[in-house]
């Protein structure tokens, strides 16, 4: 067979290309990309991390990236929408999963996630990561955001910027407050759609709004549509380096049941794909899928919608980044 990238090796030494096998075969990996074990020669990573210490109510979330795995064996090279096959453009590979010593200790998993991305930004390789919870946003910023702040695309039922939480800061209420007042954030670079539900407390919300973040609130996403919406996120992160992040939680729990904190009336998933495909041309350089909780789907059906949205901004990035050139097979 012709010798590719993202041939595998086996024991009858001819190899294999594990996106052209049957999807039921081969070890998960996410979208079928080889693991690695070295930085050298990749251009985008995609990354678990597999925590959920900093949910405020329903655990569960530190099982998404081995069921986004899984779940992701379902996706195909070629982004029909988009007309774009990411795995053409550059070099993608599987990164593992960010690796916790202190498993029982919030704080210091920050650091260790801010650590393994710093390695990740300082080799070059773009990173779009499964969460998890979106506590881990925050230490992600920290890895690859420290010399500059981002601007983001945020879609969501909560403003996560909440302040602290039971004792802690680092709670996933408040990863984009904590970036914010650490300089890795760009609030008025800064949209977040999708938001609704009951508040006991409107902080998040004020803080939000206060430090220049455009909210759109589910309601007023109705009114306006998905274009208008696009275009606003287009116009408030503009050409500056932009992440995205993606709760499942902003879809309706009919979509996405299996997430910790679900909120009625909110994006369907057509609605969701169509919105990051919108974002297409921006300067992207990262994004994550978090609040997949498998233990409360046990139909597998929100760590299928997690893989999809992951894979639309695994192709949003590899067009923005190198969609100008055509990667040479080996």
């Amino acid at each position: 067979m012709e010798d590719t990238p993202y041939t595998q090796p086996d024991i009858s030494g001819t190899g294999y290309e594990p996106m052209k096998e049957p999807r039921y075969t081969g070890i998960a990996t996410f979208m079928r990309a080889p693991l690695v074990t070295s930085l050298a020669g990749i251009d985008i990573g995609l990354i678990g991390v597999p925590t959920d210490l900093g949910v405020t109510n329903r655990p569960g979330a530190r099982h998404g990236p081995r069921e986004i795995r899984n779940a992701s064996s379902l996706m195909r090279t070629f982004n029909l929408a988009l007309r774009v096959n990411p795995y053409d453009l550059c070099r993608i590979a599987d990164l593992g999963d960010v690796r916790f010593a202190h498993r029982y200790d919030l704080e210091r998993q920050v650091d260790e996630i801010a650590d393994f991305y710093r390695a990740v930004h300082a080799a070059g390789v773009l990173p779009v990561s499964a969460g998890g919870d979106h506590s881990i946003t925050y230490p992600i910023f920290k890895g690859i955001a420290a010399k500059a702040p981002v601007g983001m695309v945020h879609v969501d039922a909560h403003c996560d910027t909440w302040g602290e939480f039971g004792g802690s800061k680092f709670t996933h209420g408040a990863p984009f407050r904590l970036a914010v007042e650490a300089g890795l954030l760009d609030p008025t670079r800064t949209i977040q759609i999708g938001i609704r539900g009951g508040q006991n407390f409107l902080d998040g919300i004020e803080f939000s709004k206060s430090h220049g973040m455009r909210v759109v609130l589910i309601e007023e996403f109705a009114e306006l549509g998905v274009q208008r919406v696009i275009e606003e996120a287009r116009r408030v992160v503009g050409d500056g380096p932009t992440y995205v992040s993606f709760d499942v939680d902003g879809l309706d729990p009919v979509y996405a049941p299996g997430t910790g904190t679900p909120e009625v009336g909110g994006i369907t998933t057509l609605e969701a794909q169509t919105l990051l495909r919108g974002l297409r041309g921006l300067n992207l350089v990262g994004g994550d899928v978090v609040e997949v909780a498998p233990p409360f789907d046990p139909s597998g059906n929100t760590a299928l919608v997690g893989a999809t949205m992951m894979f639309e901004i695994l192709c949003l990035i590899a067009d923005s980044k190198f969609g100008g050139k055509r990667m040479v097979r080996a």
